[in-house]
């Protein structure tokens, strides 16, 4: 049985998050969860702090949590560095860095690896960054422009810190300049898709909006996402 996937628009690990990371917790059936936190987005800052951080939050929070410190390509591809990360119910990546999580990650070891526990059950979630890596395509932060993500969730893509954005404003540079046949969630900060993208619900402490075409809804904790975009 395939696993979920928790999209959160940022601000992982902090207050405002409880209900949200309880939720993604519960998702794996199992008690206490077994929550691997992933800092490689956060290689260039404060890997450590990013990992410790996660870390103490989910103890609090009733997990069993560890950290995985994968931080460069060569750790990606190497299975004895991260064969941990398969006892995991939960793997976690935050923020940080996107375009430093793909060069990371994509087309590695680790991924395939990933994708075969997640065939299986495991929960991925990712915040910010880890969030906008899973989609099909994301936007970089530094560079501009649109690259292809690692893929996770087909046919979706994420625009964290939604809580800053103007809907009308964002629908009109996303007809302007985003790939198009493309569903896009922006997701406020400390707030989460939980799911499939056949049955998502928001999560956690603000709203998500989904832009289709020139269109877009949005949706409050508790709320289902349409099914079948």
């Amino acid at each position: 049985m395939s696993g979920q996937i928790a999209l959160v628009g940022g601000d992982e690990f902090r207050t405002g998050c409880e209900d949200m990371d309880r939720r993604i917790m519960a998702a794996s059936g199992k008690d206490p969860a077994k929550v691997v936190v992933v800092p490689t987005a956060t290689a260039n800052s404060a890997p450590a702090k990013a990992a410790n951080d996660g870390a103490t939050h989910f103890a609090a929070l009733g997990g069993d949590p560890s950290q995985l410190m994968l931080l460069e390509r060569g750790q990606a591809q190497d299975p004895a560095f991260f064969g941990g990360v398969n006892q995991a119910d939960v793997v976690y990546f935050t923020g940080g860095s996107p375009e430093h999580l793909l060069e990371t990650v994509q087309d590695s070891k680790f991924l395939a690896t990933l994708q075969e526990l997640f065939a299986n059950g495991l929960i991925l979630a990712g915040s910010s960054a880890g969030a906008m890596a899973m989609g099909s395509v994301m936007r970089r932060p530094r560079a501009g422009g649109w690259v292809d993500g690692l893929g996770l969730v087909p046919g979706v893509v994420v625009l964290p810190h939604h809580e800053r954005r103007d809907p009308a404003e964002t629908s009109r540079e996303l007809q302007d300049s985003a790939p198009g046949g493309l569903t896009y969630l922006g997701i406020d900060a400390r707030t989460g898709c939980l799911g499939t993208p056949d049955n998502w619900q928001v999560v956690g402490f603000g709203k998500v909006t989904v832009y289709q075409g020139g269109e877009w809804q949005v949706f409050q904790a508790g709320d289902k996402l349409p099914a079948g975009f």
